[in-house]
C-alpha cells in the first residue's frame, strides 16, 4: 500500500511535507530559480545564479536555503563556493504529489489557458 495514503485519505504527514514544498514554491523567485537550475548542465556556483539574477547575493542566497531545506535544490560546498543543482528526486516527486493529491486526475488544472470559461452564478441579485 501507498504509504502517503490511508485508504482514500492522504496521511497527515505527506499533507504536511507536501504542503511545505507548496509554500517553498509560493514565491515566484523560487520558481524562477528552480526554473533556471534546471536547466542548467549540472552544478552552479551560486556567484553565476547572482549573475543570471537581478536579485543581491544575500536574497539569492535566502531564496536558494530554503529550495535546499526542502530538498529542490542540492547545495554543494566546494572549496569556498557552494555549488547548487537541481535534485532529480523532484523531477518525478513533485508531479507524483500533485498527482497524488488529485486522486490521479492531475493535470494543468489551474492555468487560465485551460480553465473552461464560465458564467459565475450569481446567487442574489442586486436591486
Amino acid at each position: 500500500m501507498n504509504q502517503t495514503l490511508m485508504g482514500d485519505l492522504l496521511t497527515r504527514a505527506a499533507a504536511e511535507e507536501y504542503a511545505e514544498w507548496f509554500r517553498t514554491l509560493a514565491d515566484p523567485t523560487r520558481v524562477q530559480l528552480l526554473a533556471w537550475l534546471a536547466r542548467q548542465d549540472g552544478p552552479v556556483p551560486v556567484r553565476d545564479v547572482v549573475d543570471a539574477f537581478t536579485l543581491s547575493q544575500s536574497t539569492v542566497s535566502h531564496h536558494l536555503a530554503a529550495l535546499a531545506r526542502t530538498c529542490f535544490v542540492i547545495a554543494e560546498r566546494k572549496g569556498t563556493s557552494t555549488f547548487y543543482t537541481v535534485n532529480p528526486a523532484c523531477l518525478s516527486a513533485l508531479p507524483q504529489a500533485a498527482d497524488e493529491i488529485m486522486a490521479g486526475r492531475s493535470g494543468i488544472c489551474c492555468s487560465p489557458a485551460s480553465t473552461p470559461t464560465h458564467t459565475p452564478i450569481l446567487t442574489k441579485e442586486r436591486r
